[in-house]
């Protein structure tokens, strides 16, 4: 979901316009091909300046995720979306996590930790 950026997480803004973009394709909200709504419209929803959306474009340009069309916009390039199956099997680690009283960022540190020290299934 778009929605304003949080100007005071310290994160920048442009990096949570990519990350919710990216989200949105993870999602597969917005899948191959999908034209992304125009930079004004993107200016008002993530309530920026249209440089830090212009920013978070390119970023999200130069990472493979969208191409731009001079004159027509910019389109997701990438097909990236992840299973369904997958989707509902972290859904129900995170309600597990929240009837514990685990907050996010504990969750995090926990999912980084677990990621780092479980083996690729490739290895």
């Amino acid at each position: 979901m778009l929605r304003k950026v949080d100007k005071h997480s310290g994160i920048p803004a442009y990096i949570q316009i990519g990350n919710m973009i990216k989200a949105e394709i993870i999602l597969g909200n917005l899948p191959q091909g999908a034209q992304l709504p125009p930079v004004r419209d993107l200016q008002y929803i993530f309530d920026v300046n249209i440089n830090t959306v212009l920013k978070a474009l390119d970023k999200l340009k130069n990472e493979g995720f969208i191409e731009a069309e001079q004159g027509v916009g910019y389109f997701v390039k990438k097909d990236i979306s992840v299973d369904d199956e997958i989707i509902k099997t972290i859904k129900d680690c995170i309600q597990k996590i929240k009837v514990l009283g685990i907050d996010f960022y504990t969750t995090m540190l926990i999912f980084e930790e677990v990621w780092k020290n479980e083996s690729s299934p490739d290895a």
